[in-house]
């Protein structure tokens, strides 16, 4: 049975996952730098067949780490890029390739469980929210700093705004500077979804959460949504299939 590590790699660090025919056997995280992270995805398997990644990262980042995975494995990594087209989804990017591969991937395995109308949202380093029609083609999109973006651009050019307390992101009023904060960037991430959603029309719409801060953000909404942690995972292998 065929052994297959998949990679998504994103502006901050990476998750991966391995699989041994269609049963993920083990799964991690990675960053860059990071030698604990490397060993262990380095470990994880003595041999393997395929090595997929969908990857957001500067082409000198994907270059090193190819090369560390194929001097380890003795197989050369599958890059996915977004396409004009794949399994029945149609992109509207004049240039194809130009978009965030992830937002592909993630679009491309929503639809495999929506064959209608379905808006994903992404939350992780940034936010993004995209909408495909019932026949597969991309309505469009928005990309929008993310939660940690937000607080960080807040913290950099503000000198009053400070905080120490660990607050969880809601959607009430916030009576400290730290819940204001938190709150507001809960309001803001929730609201942009909440309108996205509104400028979609009255269509019915099936919404699908990934990313890090995905399953928070699907709880802040007043629509039932989905939480697919591996989206992205899934539309790579999709896609993979039909190389």
């Amino acid at each position: 049975m065929r052994v297959c590590l998949q990679l998504d790699i994103g502006n901050s660090s990476a998750k991966w996952r391995l699989l041994r025919g269609d049963t993920v056997i083990a799964r991690g995280h990675y960053r860059a730098g990071d030698s604990g992270s490397q060993a262990t995805l380095l470990h994880c398997t003595d041999a393997l067949d395929e090595i997929w990644i969908a990857s957001v990262a500067a082409p000198a980042a994907e270059q090193q780490l190819a090369a560390l995975l194929a001097g380890r494995w003795g197989v050369t990594p599958w890059f996915a890029r977004a396409e004009a087209y794949t399994a029945g989804l149609r992109n509207s990017y004049a240039e194809p390739g130009r978009m965030g591969v992830d937002r592909w991937l993630a679009m491309v395995g929503a639809r495999q469980r929506a064959p209608g109308r379905l808006c994903v949202v992404d939350a992780g380093s940034a936010l993004t929210i995209d909408i495909v029609s019932a026949i597969g083609q991309h309505e469009g999109g928005y990309i929008i700093p993310g939660p940690a973006l937000m607080e960080r651009a807040l913290l950099l050019d503000t000198d009053r705004v400070r905080f120490d307390e660990q607050i969880d992101y809601a959607l009430a009023p916030g009576k400290s500077t730290a819940e204001a904060v938190r709150h507001g960037i809960a309001l803001a991430q929730a609201g942009a979804v909440a309108l996205a959603l509104e400028q979609a029309g009255s269509e019915p719409i099936t919404l699908f959460f990934c990313g890090g801060a995905g399953e928070t953000l699907m709880h802040l909404g007043p629509r039932t949504g989905q939480w697919v942690p591996d989206l992205v995972f899934e539309g790579l292998a999709v896609m993979a299939a039909q190389r």
